[in-house]
This record gives structure tokens, C-alpha cells and sequence, in this order.
């Protein structure tokens, strides 16, 4: 049972006790939408010592084996894939028809089939000349595991992915072969103009040559749009902005301020666990000193960053090519939405990006980052998550708050 937290009432302006992470349906029924069935992810286990530091103190890294997504080209998966100490990919643990086997015993409706993908040669020893790869007529589907996102697992997808990628050039399906393999069609469906633009496929052009060029990017390919699987549009009740993607081994896996387990938690998201047991005594990180945060994504969080690839051990390798502009209209899909939500920025660069946020429609929760740099100006006095529940009881009742507590299994949780 998690733990209960505090929320105001907006007309008694009493305090009583609210059990955080209550009956989502309601919530979601409240606002004319249907809530995704809930469901649990099992990730396999890390199988490497954690490291420690930040995005910029961590240096060792850690084999891992994780669920990944079907990805449709073969530069973005040969570039992308997760790598052990060794340098070559990680093995595969787990095949699609295990995975479609556990949705059909489930009841749930099959994942849609990418409508064009990859070819690509299996693994090779390293050599001094890089392997070519091969762009096929997209009809085979690579058999790699695939995580269970909610919107997939609930009904039919709104928004037909496969037939609009039918429509598109061949370059724009190589480009664009990532999103059309791995971000939820929830997200899909609103920001399918966005994809089609010239900065957009300008910023696939340069990752491509990244990719090209033997650079090795984080997150891994199918981690880049993990937000999107972990909290698809219609289930967003808050929002944290990031801004730069972990850039060690074994950290970012797609949602801000989150590392992979077994990593411990970087010390920014030390201070905003010790800003959450300061509002929540009861509050209890993730086990083992960990920084995995997929539970708050499970539970309608969107941690999102402003850029969301960077070049491995070079911070912000990857500002300015393109993402802020692809971020920035992810932001403002959920402000234009119409329900209203809970955004969380901290820091000068957050703050611009919901500055046009309408105030009047969502809270908007600003201040000084968590980072050990800043934080002692008064983040841990921020009371933003008491805050959040408080605005999120007062306008949907009191299922609506979010339960904070991550004293989650990271193989429960999963990336």
C-alpha cells in the first residue's frame, strides 16, 4: 500500500489525508478520456556494478540487458544499440513473439507491425573499417524485444502509424524510421507535422551522420522516446523539465533526472529526494540508493528533457541541432490540451520554455534547480510536489494526486 500524502481541500481549506495513487479511472473518466489499463513492465536485471557521479562525474560504465523497441533502420540501431565494457551489443534476451506471447495471454491487442524496417548483418568483431549496413525495401521486422507501452496495451491506436509512413519518401522513412518503430502513437498523432519538418529532418540528417561517423550516442535508440511509451498524452498529469540527457554509461535511459539501475542517483536527484522527504516524511527512494523514475512515469509524469540524445561523455554535444524546437512543441501539445496539468521547472533555461504556458489553465511550479550548484538557494523550500497534489486534489478530487514514494524493484519498474 503506498504511502498516503497530504493535499488541501479548496473549499474547507482544512487538511485530511489523501491516498496518493488512487483509482486513476476516476480521475481520467472525470475528463471525458479513458485511462490505459494498467500494467507491469519486467526488465531484465542489470548485470554490472553501479557507477557513480553525474552527467558529468560518472566514468565507469556497466553491461546491462534491456527490453528494447523494434527499430527501423539499421543506422539508428547499429549506432544506438546499448554496449557492454566490451564495445560490442548487448545480447538480446528476450524475442517478440515471447513478448507477443505474454500480450495474447494478457488479452491485450497486438502491437501494430512497423511497416517498413531494416535489414541489418548480425554483430561483427571490431574492425578498423566500420560494417556497412544494408536499407531495405522495409519489409522485414527485426526481431528485438519490445516494451509494453500503454497505449498499446489498451485499445486500437487512434492514429495509423503504418499508413502514414506509407505516404513518405524513402529518405523521409529512413530518417524518420526511429519514431515510426518507437514513439507512442498517442504522441504520434500530434506531433506528426513536427516530424515532417525541415528542422527536424535537418536534426535527423546530423544524427545520422553521428551515426555514421562511429559516434557513440546516449540513450541507446529505443530508450530515445521512452517518455512517450511511460506516459502517453492522454495519461500526462504533471510535468518535469530536464535539460540534457546523462552522457555516461548506463545512465540515460530517456526520462530526465533518471538513471538506469544499478547507477546511483546523481546528485541533483539526490536534492530533490531530500526536498520530497521534507515535504513527505514517509517518503522512500528508490532501493539501493538508485535513480530510476519510471514509477513517476507510470503514474501520468512526463520527464521530459530538452534535448534528447547527446554524444556519449560530451554534455551538450547535441544542443541547438534541432530537439529544443521538437521539445518545445511536445510542451506545448500538453498546454494546449484540454485538460489542465501541473508543470515543474526548475531553473533558468525550464523557466523559458513554460513561459507562455497559460497560467490561468495550468499550474505552472517554478524555481532554482536541484543541481548542488544552485540548490541551496532554496529549492528544498520550494514545497513543489505538496504544491502539485494540492492544485491536481482541488481541481479533479482526490484521486488525482500523484504518489511520489519510488521505493519500487527497478525489475518491477523497468526502463
Amino acid at each position: 500500500m503506498p504511502p498516503k500524502r497530504k493535499a488541501a481541500d479548496a473549499v474547507t481549506n482544512s487538511t485530511k489525508k489523501v491516498k496518493a495513487g488512487g483509482d486513476i479511472r476516476n480521475f481520467f473518466s472525470s475528463q471525458g478520456s479513458s485511462p490505459p489499463r494498467r500494467v507491469t513492465r519486467t526488465s531484465s536485471a542489470a548485470a554490472a556494478s553501479a557507477t557513480k557521479g553525474d552527467a558529468t562525474t560518472d566514468k565507469e560504465n556497466a553491461k546491462h540487458a534491456i527490453p528494447t523497441r523494434k527499430t527501423a533502420t539499421a543506422s539508428c540501431l547499429t549506432a544506438l544499440s546499448p554496449k557492454g565494457n566490451d564495445g560490442q551489443p548487448v545480447e538480446v534476451v528476450e524475442s517478440v513473439n515471447a513478448t507477443r506471447a505474454k500480450m495474447e495471454a494478457a488479452n491485450v491487442p497486438a502491437l501494430p507491425t512497423a511497416p517498413e524496417t531494416a535489414s541489418v548483418s548480425p554483430a561483427q568483431p571490431p574492425s578498423d573499417t566500420p560494417a556497412k549496413t544494408t536499407i531495405s525495401p522495409l519489409k522485414e521486422v527485426l526481431s528485438v524485444p519490445i516494451p509494453l507501452s500503454k497505449s498499446a496495451l489498451t485499445s486500437t491506436p487512434t492514429f495509423d502509424v503504418k499508413a502514414w509512413a506509407s505516404k513518405l519518401t524513402d529518405e523521409q522513412r529512413e530518417l524518420l524510421g526511429l519514431e515510426i518503430a518507437t514513439l507512442d502513437s498517442s504522441w504520434f498523432a500530434v506531433l506528426k507535422d513536427e516530424l515532417l519538418s525541415k528542422d527536424f529532418l535537418n536534426l535527423k540528417r546530423f544524427l545520422m551522420s553521428e551515426h555514421k561517423s562511429g559516434k557513440q550516442i546516449f540513450p541507446p535508440a529505443q530508450d530515445v522516446y521512452s517518455w512517450s511509451r511511460h506516459a502517453p498524452l492522454p495519461t500526462v498529469k504533471a510535468v518535469i523539465l530536464g535539460q540534457d540527457p546523462y552522457h555516461n554509461n548506463n545512465q540515460a535511459h530517456g526520462l530526465c533526472f533518471s538513471v538506469r539501475s544499478p547507477t546511483p542517483a546523481p546528485p541533483s536527484l539526490k536534492n530533490i529526494y531530500k526536498a520530497l522527504e521534507k515535504e513527505f516524511p514517509d517518503f522512500k527512494p528508490p532501493p539501493h540508493k538508485g535513480g530510476l523514475l519510471t514509477p513517476w512515469a507510470d503514474r501520468g509524469v512526463l520527464l521530459l528533457n530538452a534535448c534528447l540524445t547527446v554524444r556519449a561523455h560530451e554534455a551538450n554535444s547535441h544542443s541547438n541541432k534541432g530537439w529544443e524546437r521538437f521539445t518545445q512543441a511536445v510542451i506545448d501539445k500538453v498546454a494546449g490540451g484540454k485538460r489542465g496539468v501541473v508543470f515543474l521547472a526548475w531553473g533558468g533555461p525550464a523557466g523559458k520554455r513554460v513561459a507562455k504556458v497559460d497560467k490561468k489553465k495550468h499550474l505552472v511550479l517554478t524555481g532554482v534547480h536541484p543541481s548542488p550548484l544552485s540548490a541551496h538557494r532554496g529549492f528544498f523550500d520550494l514545497g513543489h510536489f505538496t504544491r502539485c497534489n494540492e492544485w491536481l486534489v482541488e481541481k479533479y478530487g482526490e484521486e488525482a494526486a500523484i504518489d511520489w514514494s519510488l521505493d519500487v524493484d527497478p525489475d518491477v519498474a523497468g526502463v
